[in-house]
């Protein structure tokens, strides 16, 4: 099984190349059954590369290769697309088995982006990152002058003119940074910022009344770097890795918090555990449903042969080790399961429609150990007061309702809708 990945503006024809040398050398397997499997393996992804004159925007991805199915047959498979966004990764790997680590690495939570400026004396720099994608935005080149002993009078006019070419300079690049990370007018599209160079003009545009403030507000970090353009960009990421990484954790540490709070304070804003979770979300009650990303619950939808009825059930994998969990109790018919997946899959695709936000939690920090622990992974804080101890009350009083009204119905038969006899009546 091969496994490709392909980096954007990387070139076809390299890659090609790469294959043919593959090629070559798998030629000298030994082992007859693995050298055909291999070389065929080869040939279908150099043939599906010929579907390409250049590499994608944001890369692509080939994976190709002989699978068993669930007949025990052999099944050849080729799958290419491009990602949905750009992946920084380069990967030929011929093994067992596809390796998709990478893509899942795509696939994380990473809405947040953070920008970068990278300033210096040579020019400036404007990029952005999410996750693991880097982007450069814009990037202009500028001629200041450098100081020097020359001038006789003149020397006060030649130190004036490069200051005021200085100022310039921060301006234009305050200017840009607006535009580039404040698009909308109204609030940073990006959740950080962070500025870097080489010389002192990263302090000066931090001190500039020209820099935007709602830009200086959310400056997470100055860094010197040893180059400018983007070799300093590289190296700038690399300084504040540990500064980004450390925002999504605040934040997370901030809502599950907040959580604490409303529970602390006993204000019935709150619900945990799936089962009143999920009343909740019915209620429309829930503003933040939080949600722990590893979370072991699986959602199924099973239904009675007999009656037709389909329920819904989530179920960790203990629940699902009971051998009864999939028998109806009352008759004992065995239900079928019509659909399976993960609750956490299927938050992601549904959340929208209960008119809350959804938000992903880890288990690094002290809260997120405790969310998970004592409170079952899952949970929310509500737009009002919900009390879900009343509110099973009232479904098991309406329940024993039902089943009285049944045993009324059939004991007497005699007696008219109101529960009169024809006797009370004279009649």
């Amino acid at each position: 099984m091969i496994s490709l990945i392909i980096p954007p503006g990387d070139q076809i024809s390299r890659v090609n190349k790469m294959l043919g040398d593959e090629y070559g050398t798998a030629s000298n397997i030994k082992s007859r059954v693995n050298r055909l499997s291999v070389l065929g393996a080869i040939t279908s992804t150099q043939q599906r590369l010929k579907l390409y004159n250049k590499c994608p925007k944001n890369g692509l991805v080939i994976y190709c290769g002989t699978v068993i199915t669930d007949d025990g047959k052999e099944r050849k498979v080729n799958i290419d697309f491009e990602p949905y966004k750009p992946i920084n990764t380069s990967l030929y790997l011929c093994d067992n088995k596809f390796h998709t680590e990478d893509l899942a690495e795509l696939l994380t939570d990473d809405d947040e982006s953070f920008g970068f400026i990278i300033m210096d004396g040579n020019g400036a720099l404007y990029g952005r990152v999410q996750g693991s994608a880097r982007e450069v935005l814009h990037k202009f080149s500028v001629d200041l002058p450098k100081k020097h002993g020359r001038g006789g009078q003149s020397a006060l006019r030649f130190a004036r003119l490069r200051l005021e070419k200085r100022h310039n300079y921060v301006r234009k690049v305050a200017e840009l940074a607006t535009q580039l990370f404040v698009p909308d007018g109204q609030k940073p599209a990006i959740a950080g910022l962070v500025l870097a160079g080489s010389a002192d003009f990263k302090s000066e545009l931090m001190r500039s009344d020209l820099f935007d403030q709602r830009l200086a507000k959310i400056v997470l970090k100055m860094v010197d770097v040893s180059y400018g353009g983007e070799n300093g960009f590289n190296q700038a990421i690399e300084l504040s890795s540990q500064t980004l990484s450390s925002v999504k954790l605040m934040k997370e540490k901030k809502l599950l918090q907040q959580f604490m709070d409303e529970i602390s304070r006993d204000t019935g804003k709150y619900c945990f555990m799936v089962s009143d979770t999920f009343k909740a979300l019915e209620l429309g009650a829930i503003e933040d449903l939080i949600l722990w990303e590893n979370l072991e619950v699986n959602r199924y939808e099973v239904r009675n042969s007999q009656t037709g009825e389909i329920q819904v059930m989530h179920l960790t994998k203990t629940e699902e080790e009971n051998p009864n969990i999939f028998r109806d109790q009352e008759t004992g018919v065995e239900l079928e399961v019509t659909d399976k997946e993960t609750l956490v899959e299927w938050m992601a695709n549904n959340y929208r429609q209960y008119g809350c936000n959804l938000e992903f939690v880890t288990d690094r920090s002290g809260e997120g150990v405790q969310f998970v622990k004592g409170f079952g992974g899952i949970g929310g804080i509500l737009r009002w007061k919900v009390d879900f101890i009343e509110m099973a009350q009232f479904e098991e009083a309406a329940l024993l309702d039902e089943e009285d009204d049944s045993d009324e119905d059939d004991d007497d038969d005699q007696s008219d809708d109101y529960g009169f006899d024809d006797g009370d009546f004279g009649f």
